[in-house]
């Protein structure tokens, strides 16, 4: 493909190693070395694993940088913000990047010697408002003040939903702006011989995930229910546990992938998710989807999915049990669902990204949004 324009030969992004950010960057930096882009990766909020270091070795214009420096949505994380700032200019000063790619908007407030795309994948008061319905508490006001500065400042900014670009203009002012759908490669997830189960993946213990629903309506269902992830917050020494669905704990994401080819549903009921990769992934194993009926699921699944109440659990019962019941339902909605996510491709997304990064190099900031997702 084409530009039009300055491209750029070396990109400096950030990313986390506790969450879906981290496959995001993986995927994005390895669609970008296709395309002649090599990234500096400087990851933050805990040492990266083992799996995770060998996925950054394997992909040879990717140079990764770890640090120990906590999240901006940590407890009590400002002078590690503060720290986490001067090792990231320390960085850039070594790489000399021509482009900046944030996906934590705070460090997009930084001196920046190149222009800096800062990405929202997610944001406290955004979460606040869909986890519990109200305002967050006035502890969060250094971080609404620090968001606010870091995308005011950023050249671009970019949500991976037009429903998180719209609580970013809501939240914190933002005029501009653009929707990049992330992407997942395919090949991992080609679907195999579906087993009656029920699976679920994220962090059990974030109730914007809703992952305990399932808890409550899987006894007395015909199949069992299993849920991968995390069950400790890195910041409480409390681990969730389950009465009547299968926890297996956080697994590699091979584990993880093979259990999607097996799964005939895959169960979701969020209160919040501005993406949510694990869906995609679902999708593209042949899981027929069951989620929280919110707005950036119904934007990118609409047509393709189940959608039950994040706050009554019996619609969820009710929508496994008539799934479970009905074979000739599942299959249709999982073919509409694959369909859907085989578009979403890391190319794509790269495409994407590199024709952005190409504007910010050559001329004027083009505003541009992706259309909402086809049905």
């Amino acid at each position: 493909m084409m530009y039009q324009g300055r491209t750029p030969g070396r990109v400096l992004m950030t990313a986390d190693t506790v969450g879906g950010v981290w496959t995001y960057a993986m995927e994005l930096a390895r669609a970008l070395g296709v395309e002649g882009v090599d990234v500096t990766l400087a990851s933050m909020g805990g040492p990266a694993n083992a799996e995770q270091r060998k996925e950054a070795r394997d992909i040879p214009t990717l140079e990764l940088y770890e640090s120990m420096y906590r999240l901006p949505w940590m407890e009590e994380p400002w002078s590690d913000v503060e720290l986490a700032g001067e090792w990231l200019l320390d960085v850039a000063a070594r790489v000399r990047p021509d482009l900046v790619h944030l996906n934590e908007p705070v460090h997009a407030a930084l001196p920046w010697k190149a222009p800096c795309v800062a990405v929202a994948h997610s944001c406290v008061l955004s979460w606040w408002d869909s986890v519990w319905q109200s305002p967050a508490p006035k502890e969060w006001d250094r971080y609404r003040q620090e968001m606010r500065r870091g995308l005011v400042h950023a050249t671009e900014i970019v949500a991976p939903s037009a429903w998180m670009l719209a609580m970013m203009r809501s939240h914190y002012g933002v005029a501009n702006g653009r929707v990049i759908r992330n992407g997942r490669d395919a090949s991992d997830f080609v679907p195999g011989a579906k087993a009656p189960l029920v699976f679920a993946a994220g962090r059990l213990w974030d109730p914007a995930k809703n992952l305990l629903a399932l808890d409550q309506v899987a006894q007395g269902l015909p199949w069992p229910v299993y849920v991968a992830g995390e069950p400790r917050h890195p910041d409480r020494d409390t681990s969730i546990t389950a009465t009547h669905v299968r926890l297996l704990g956080r697994l590699p994401s091979g584990t993880v992938a093979a259990w999607l080819r097996a799964a005939s549903i895959y169960a979701f009921p969020a209160r919040y998710e501005p993406f949510g990769l694990s869906i995609l992934e679902a999708a593209l194993a042949g899981c027929t989807l069951v989620l929280g009926d919110i707005p950036t699921l119904r934007e990118l699944w609409e047509g393709a999915a189940i959608f039950v109440s994040p706050d009554h659990p019996d619609t969820l019962r009710v929508a496994l049990e008539g799934l479970i019941d009905d074979a000739g339902l599942r299959q249709t909605l999982s073919m509409r669902a694959r369909k859907r996510a085989l578009a979403l491709t890391p190319t794509r997304m790269a495409r994407a990204y590199l024709g952005l990064y190409t504007d910010l190099l050559t001329g004027p900031n083009l505003q541009a949004e992706e259309p909402a997702c086809a049905s």
